[in-house]
Protein backbone atom coordinates (compact mmCIF):
# COMPACT_ATOMS: atom_id res chain seq x y z
CA UNK A 1 0.00 0.00 0.00
CA UNK A 2 2.81 2.09 0.83
CA UNK A 3 4.84 1.60 -2.39
CA UNK A 4 1.11 2.58 -4.88
CA UNK A 5 0.68 5.53 -2.68
CA UNK A 6 4.38 7.11 -2.90
CA UNK A 7 3.82 6.25 -6.87
CA UNK A 8 1.06 8.02 -7.04
CA UNK A 9 2.38 11.14 -4.93
CA UNK A 10 5.61 10.73 -7.96
CA UNK A 11 3.10 11.07 -10.49
CA UNK A 12 1.56 14.31 -9.28
CA UNK A 13 5.52 15.83 -8.48
CA UNK A 14 5.69 15.06 -12.24
CA UNK A 15 2.55 17.05 -13.20
CA UNK A 16 3.48 20.22 -10.99
CA UNK A 17 6.76 20.56 -12.17
CA UNK A 18 6.90 19.70 -15.67
CA UNK A 19 7.42 22.20 -18.27
CA UNK A 20 5.96 22.53 -22.06
CA UNK A 21 8.57 22.85 -24.96
CA UNK A 22 7.39 25.89 -27.06
CA UNK A 23 5.83 24.20 -30.04
CA UNK A 24 4.53 25.64 -33.74
CA UNK A 25 2.15 28.35 -32.51
CA UNK A 26 4.61 29.51 -30.11
CA UNK A 27 7.96 29.36 -32.41
CA UNK A 28 5.91 31.18 -35.24
CA UNK A 29 4.97 34.20 -32.66
CA UNK A 30 8.44 34.55 -31.53
CA UNK A 31 10.03 34.66 -35.02
CA UNK A 32 7.10 36.98 -36.26
CA UNK A 33 8.67 39.33 -33.40
CA UNK A 34 11.89 38.73 -33.85
CA UNK A 35 11.49 39.39 -37.63
CA UNK A 36 10.24 42.62 -37.34
CA UNK A 37 12.18 43.82 -34.31
CA UNK A 38 15.66 43.14 -36.19
CA UNK A 39 15.46 42.26 -39.66
CA UNK A 40 17.96 44.29 -41.17
CA UNK A 41 19.64 45.18 -37.65
CA UNK A 42 23.23 44.44 -37.12
CA UNK A 43 24.66 41.73 -34.63
CA UNK A 44 27.28 43.72 -32.94
CA UNK A 45 27.90 41.00 -29.77
CA UNK A 46 27.14 37.87 -29.16
CA UNK A 47 27.47 37.41 -25.15
CA UNK A 48 27.76 34.25 -23.52
CA UNK A 49 26.81 32.92 -19.89
CA UNK A 50 27.39 29.97 -20.35
CA UNK A 51 29.20 28.92 -23.27
CA UNK A 52 27.96 25.20 -23.38
CA UNK A 53 24.98 26.67 -24.69
CA UNK A 54 26.88 26.94 -28.24
CA UNK A 55 27.22 23.49 -29.98
CA UNK A 56 29.12 24.16 -32.83
CA UNK A 57 32.53 24.71 -33.24
CA UNK A 58 33.46 26.01 -36.99
CA UNK A 59 32.73 28.34 -37.95
CA UNK A 60 33.53 30.22 -34.34
CA UNK A 61 30.47 32.11 -33.06
CA UNK A 62 32.70 36.07 -33.09
CA UNK A 63 32.02 35.43 -36.94
CA UNK A 64 28.52 36.01 -37.09
CA UNK A 65 28.98 39.21 -35.16
CA UNK A 66 28.89 42.74 -37.13
CA UNK A 67 26.71 40.54 -39.90
CA UNK A 68 23.45 42.10 -40.87
CA UNK A 69 20.44 39.91 -39.86
CA UNK A 70 18.17 38.85 -43.36
CA UNK A 71 15.44 37.56 -41.98
CA UNK A 72 14.31 35.06 -38.65
CA UNK A 73 12.42 31.67 -39.99
CA UNK A 74 11.18 28.82 -38.35
CA UNK A 75 13.23 25.22 -39.10
CA UNK A 76 10.66 22.81 -37.17
CA UNK A 77 10.62 23.99 -33.18
CA UNK A 78 13.87 25.93 -34.21
CA UNK A 79 14.48 29.60 -34.78
CA UNK A 80 17.15 30.47 -37.98
CA UNK A 81 18.51 33.98 -37.41
CA UNK A 82 19.92 34.36 -41.31
CA UNK A 83 22.89 36.27 -41.63
CA UNK A 84 24.54 38.01 -44.72
CA UNK A 85 27.50 35.97 -45.93
CA UNK A 86 25.19 32.96 -45.95
CA UNK A 87 25.65 32.36 -42.22
CA UNK A 88 22.75 30.96 -39.90
CA UNK A 89 22.10 31.32 -36.29
CA UNK A 90 20.12 28.09 -35.27
CA UNK A 91 18.40 28.33 -31.59
CA UNK A 92 16.38 25.01 -30.60
CA UNK A 93 14.56 26.93 -27.24
CA UNK A 94 14.14 22.76 -26.07
CA UNK A 95 12.17 22.28 -22.84
CA UNK A 96 12.32 25.41 -20.75
CA UNK A 97 14.23 27.75 -22.83
CA UNK A 98 12.55 31.02 -23.22
CA UNK A 99 13.12 34.63 -24.88
CA UNK A 100 12.95 37.82 -23.97
CA UNK A 101 13.40 41.33 -25.58
CA UNK A 102 15.27 44.26 -23.73
CA UNK A 103 16.77 47.13 -24.23
CA UNK A 104 20.64 47.15 -25.95
CA UNK A 105 23.11 46.28 -23.70
CA UNK A 106 20.91 44.92 -21.12
CA UNK A 107 22.61 42.61 -18.30
CA UNK A 108 22.25 38.77 -18.88
CA UNK A 109 20.19 37.32 -15.52
CA UNK A 110 22.64 35.47 -13.52
CA UNK A 111 20.43 32.25 -12.80
CA UNK A 112 18.44 31.39 -15.57
CA UNK A 113 20.04 33.34 -18.29
CA UNK A 114 22.54 31.51 -20.66
CA UNK A 115 23.64 34.48 -23.92
CA UNK A 116 22.33 37.64 -25.17
CA UNK A 117 22.20 38.89 -28.65
CA UNK A 118 23.02 42.59 -29.18
CA UNK A 119 22.01 44.67 -31.54
CA UNK A 120 21.29 48.22 -31.82
CA UNK A 121 17.41 48.52 -31.40
CA UNK A 122 17.79 45.97 -28.82
CA UNK A 123 19.17 43.52 -27.38
CA UNK A 124 17.62 39.25 -27.12
CA UNK A 125 18.03 37.72 -23.90
CA UNK A 126 18.51 33.57 -23.82
CA UNK A 127 16.88 32.17 -20.20
CA UNK A 128 16.61 28.58 -19.83
CA UNK A 129 14.26 27.93 -16.30
CA UNK A 130 15.12 24.41 -15.56
CA UNK A 131 18.71 22.59 -14.19
CA UNK A 132 18.95 20.67 -17.38
CA UNK A 133 20.50 22.78 -19.70
CA UNK A 134 19.19 21.72 -22.85
CA UNK A 135 18.87 24.63 -25.41
CA UNK A 136 21.50 25.26 -27.77
CA UNK A 137 22.60 27.44 -30.41
CA UNK A 138 24.46 26.81 -33.60
CA UNK A 139 26.43 28.86 -35.94
CA UNK A 140 26.18 26.90 -39.57
CA UNK A 141 27.52 28.25 -42.56
CA UNK A 142 25.95 27.76 -46.05
CA UNK A 143 22.37 25.96 -46.69
CA UNK A 144 23.44 22.58 -46.71
CA UNK A 145 24.94 22.58 -43.62
CA UNK A 146 21.38 24.40 -42.52
CA UNK A 147 19.42 21.51 -44.06
CA UNK A 148 21.42 19.32 -42.50
CA UNK A 149 19.63 20.62 -38.75
CA UNK A 150 16.15 20.19 -39.74
CA UNK A 151 14.85 16.76 -38.37
CA UNK A 152 12.74 16.17 -41.51
CA UNK A 153 8.87 16.31 -40.47
CA UNK A 154 6.02 17.51 -42.59
CA UNK A 155 4.67 21.01 -42.13
CA UNK A 156 1.40 20.22 -41.34
CA UNK A 157 -0.47 23.72 -41.96
CA UNK A 158 0.94 23.05 -45.97
CA UNK A 159 0.21 19.23 -46.45
CA UNK A 160 -3.01 18.38 -48.15
CA UNK A 161 -5.00 15.73 -46.70
CA UNK A 162 -3.55 13.27 -49.24
CA UNK A 163 0.37 13.83 -47.89
CA UNK A 164 -0.70 13.66 -44.76
CA UNK A 165 -2.47 10.67 -44.63
CA UNK A 166 1.09 8.89 -46.66
CA UNK A 167 3.09 10.73 -43.67
CA UNK A 168 0.88 9.33 -40.70
CA UNK A 169 0.66 5.82 -41.66
CA UNK A 170 4.37 5.48 -43.24
CA UNK A 171 5.40 4.23 -39.44
CA UNK A 172 2.95 1.98 -37.24
CA UNK A 173 3.00 4.28 -34.48
CA UNK A 174 0.61 5.26 -31.43
CA UNK A 175 -0.97 9.03 -32.98
CA UNK A 176 0.43 11.21 -29.90
CA UNK A 177 4.20 9.36 -30.62
CA UNK A 178 3.51 9.90 -34.42
CA UNK A 179 2.37 13.33 -33.95
CA UNK A 180 5.07 14.25 -31.90
CA UNK A 181 7.97 12.70 -34.14
CA UNK A 182 10.25 15.60 -35.31
CA UNK A 183 10.89 12.82 -37.91
CA UNK A 184 7.36 12.97 -39.04
CA UNK A 185 5.58 15.89 -38.29
CA UNK A 186 7.49 19.64 -38.07
CA UNK A 187 6.93 21.49 -34.85
CA UNK A 188 3.94 19.66 -33.00
CA UNK A 189 4.73 18.84 -29.49
CA UNK A 190 3.19 16.89 -25.97
CA UNK A 191 0.69 20.29 -25.21
CA UNK A 192 -0.90 20.68 -28.88
CA UNK A 193 -0.81 16.84 -29.84
CA UNK A 194 -2.96 16.76 -26.89
CA UNK A 195 -5.23 19.67 -28.14
CA UNK A 196 -5.30 18.39 -31.43
CA UNK A 197 -6.47 14.30 -30.45
CA UNK A 198 -9.00 15.84 -28.31
CA UNK A 199 -10.39 18.18 -31.11
CA UNK A 200 -10.49 14.67 -33.47
CA UNK A 201 -11.90 12.39 -30.99
CA UNK A 202 -9.06 10.01 -31.34
CA UNK A 203 -7.14 8.32 -28.98
CA UNK A 204 -3.69 8.86 -28.14
CA UNK A 205 -2.81 5.43 -28.30
CA UNK A 206 -4.55 4.55 -31.43
CA UNK A 207 -2.79 2.88 -34.03
CA UNK A 208 -1.63 4.82 -36.77
CA UNK A 209 -2.17 1.13 -39.29
CA UNK A 210 -5.52 0.93 -37.92
CA UNK A 211 -7.06 4.53 -38.72
CA UNK A 212 -9.97 4.11 -41.26
CA UNK A 213 -9.79 7.51 -43.56
CA UNK A 214 -12.34 9.12 -42.11
CA UNK A 215 -10.30 9.03 -38.79
CA UNK A 216 -7.36 10.44 -40.73
CA UNK A 217 -9.35 12.80 -42.55
CA UNK A 218 -10.54 14.28 -39.12
CA UNK A 219 -7.20 14.41 -37.70
CA UNK A 220 -5.78 16.40 -40.33
CA UNK A 221 -9.01 19.05 -40.21
CA UNK A 222 -8.25 18.84 -36.36
CA UNK A 223 -4.45 19.34 -36.82
CA UNK A 224 -4.66 22.38 -39.00
CA UNK A 225 -7.38 24.13 -36.90
CA UNK A 226 -5.80 23.87 -33.56
CA UNK A 227 -2.11 24.86 -34.48
CA UNK A 228 -3.87 27.88 -36.65
CA UNK A 229 -6.22 28.87 -33.74
CA UNK A 230 -3.54 28.82 -30.97
CA UNK A 231 -1.23 30.64 -33.52
CA UNK A 232 -3.69 33.12 -33.36
CA UNK A 233 -4.40 33.41 -30.06
CA UNK A 234 -0.90 33.83 -29.14
CA UNK A 235 -0.87 36.88 -31.94
CA UNK A 236 -3.76 38.59 -30.27
CA UNK A 237 -2.25 37.50 -26.42
CA UNK A 238 1.30 39.47 -26.85
CA UNK A 239 -0.21 42.17 -29.14
CA UNK A 240 2.13 44.71 -30.08
CA UNK A 241 4.66 43.40 -26.71
CA UNK A 242 7.52 40.63 -27.26
CA UNK A 243 5.84 37.58 -26.40
CA UNK A 244 5.93 36.99 -22.43
CA UNK A 245 3.63 34.15 -21.02
CA UNK A 246 5.37 31.13 -23.16
CA UNK A 247 3.69 28.97 -20.31
CA UNK A 248 3.53 25.42 -18.99
CA UNK A 249 -0.16 25.26 -19.37
CA UNK A 250 -2.83 27.25 -20.72
CA UNK A 251 -6.07 28.07 -19.10
CA UNK A 252 -7.77 27.74 -22.67
CA UNK A 253 -6.86 24.43 -23.06
CA UNK A 254 -9.39 22.05 -23.14
CA UNK A 255 -7.12 18.86 -22.01
CA UNK A 256 -3.92 19.88 -21.82
CA UNK A 257 -2.69 20.07 -18.35
CA UNK A 258 -6.25 19.30 -17.10
CA UNK A 259 -6.13 15.99 -15.30
CA UNK A 260 -9.16 16.12 -13.06
CA UNK A 261 -11.03 18.77 -14.11
CA UNK A 262 -13.77 18.52 -16.99
CA UNK A 263 -13.71 17.92 -20.39
CA UNK A 264 -15.40 20.93 -22.01
CA UNK A 265 -17.02 18.91 -24.45
CA UNK A 266 -18.41 16.58 -21.79
CA UNK A 267 -17.90 17.08 -18.35
CA UNK A 268 -16.00 14.33 -18.17
CA UNK A 269 -13.18 14.45 -16.22
CA UNK A 270 -9.88 14.57 -17.88
CA UNK A 271 -7.42 12.22 -17.56
CA UNK A 272 -3.70 11.22 -18.14
CA UNK A 273 -0.43 8.98 -18.39
CA UNK A 274 2.31 9.80 -17.00
CA UNK A 275 5.79 9.12 -18.28
CA UNK A 276 9.43 10.48 -18.08
CA UNK A 277 9.24 14.00 -17.78
CA UNK A 278 5.87 14.48 -19.66
CA UNK A 279 2.19 13.78 -19.91
CA UNK A 280 -0.77 13.39 -21.87
CA UNK A 281 -4.06 13.77 -21.28
CA UNK A 282 -7.59 12.58 -22.77
CA UNK A 283 -11.17 12.40 -22.14
CA UNK A 284 -12.33 8.87 -21.78
CA UNK A 285 -15.52 10.05 -23.41
CA UNK A 286 -14.92 11.37 -26.21
CA UNK A 287 -11.60 10.19 -27.11
CA UNK A 288 -10.86 6.38 -25.97
CA UNK A 289 -14.86 5.32 -25.49
CA UNK A 290 -14.56 5.19 -21.88
CA UNK A 291 -12.00 3.09 -21.66
CA UNK A 292 -9.01 4.33 -19.08
CA UNK A 293 -5.68 4.45 -20.51
CA UNK A 294 -3.02 2.24 -18.05
CA UNK A 295 0.01 4.26 -16.70
CA UNK A 296 2.74 2.23 -17.89
CA UNK A 297 4.75 2.44 -14.69
CA UNK A 298 1.61 2.34 -12.77
CA UNK A 299 0.35 -0.85 -14.38
CA UNK A 300 3.41 -2.29 -13.88
CA UNK A 301 3.28 -1.27 -10.31
CA UNK A 302 -0.42 -1.87 -9.02
CA UNK A 303 -0.49 -5.17 -12.22
CA UNK A 304 -4.51 -6.09 -12.39
CA UNK A 305 -5.62 -3.60 -9.97
CA UNK A 306 -5.79 -0.85 -12.40
CA UNK A 307 -9.24 0.58 -12.99
CA UNK A 308 -10.38 0.00 -16.81
CA UNK A 309 -13.13 2.45 -16.76
CA UNK A 310 -14.17 5.90 -14.69
CA UNK A 311 -17.01 3.99 -13.10
CA UNK A 312 -14.73 1.72 -11.89
CA UNK A 313 -12.02 4.02 -10.24
CA UNK A 314 -15.00 5.94 -8.70
CA UNK A 315 -16.21 2.85 -7.21
CA UNK A 316 -12.18 2.20 -5.58
CA UNK A 317 -12.26 5.70 -4.35
CA UNK A 318 -15.64 5.66 -2.55
CA UNK A 319 -14.77 1.92 -0.67
CA UNK A 320 -11.19 3.81 0.23
CA UNK A 321 -13.45 6.82 1.46
CA UNK A 322 -15.83 4.22 3.17
CA UNK A 323 -15.14 3.31 7.13
CA UNK A 324 -14.46 -0.29 7.54
CA UNK A 325 -17.36 -2.34 9.96
CA UNK A 326 -16.20 -4.72 12.03
CA UNK A 327 -19.01 -7.34 13.42
CA UNK A 328 -19.22 -7.26 17.18
CA UNK A 329 -16.87 -8.60 19.20
CA UNK A 330 -13.99 -9.33 16.17
CA UNK A 331 -10.61 -8.26 17.21
CA UNK A 332 -8.70 -4.75 16.00
CA UNK A 333 -6.80 -6.43 14.02
CA UNK A 334 -5.95 -10.08 13.03
CA UNK A 335 -2.20 -9.67 14.06
CA UNK A 336 -3.15 -8.42 17.29
CA UNK A 337 -1.54 -10.62 20.09
CA UNK A 338 -2.97 -11.16 23.13
CA UNK A 339 -0.70 -9.88 26.28
CA UNK A 340 0.63 -12.46 28.10
CA UNK A 341 -1.21 -12.09 32.48
CA UNK A 342 1.49 -11.13 34.45
CA UNK A 343 2.52 -13.32 37.36
CA UNK A 344 1.32 -11.99 40.66
CA UNK A 345 4.36 -10.71 42.90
Amino acid sequence: MHVRESALRHVRVIGLFSHRMPELPDVTVYMEHLDRLVRGEILRKVRLASPFVVRSVQPPIQNVEGRRLLAVTRLGKRLVFSFEENLFLVLHLMIAGRLKWKAPGAPIPRKLGLLALDFDAGTVLLTEASPKKRAWLRLVAGEDALIALDPGGLEPLGATREVFSARLRSENHTLKRALTDPTLFSGIGNAYSDEILHAAKLSPVALTSRLSDAEVARLHDATKKTLLDWTERLRLDAGEKFPEKVTAFRPEMAVHGKHGNPCPACATPVQRIVYADNETNYCPACQTGGKLLADRSLSRLLHGDWPKSLEEMEERKSSRRMPAVRPTGEPRSSRTRARPSRAPR
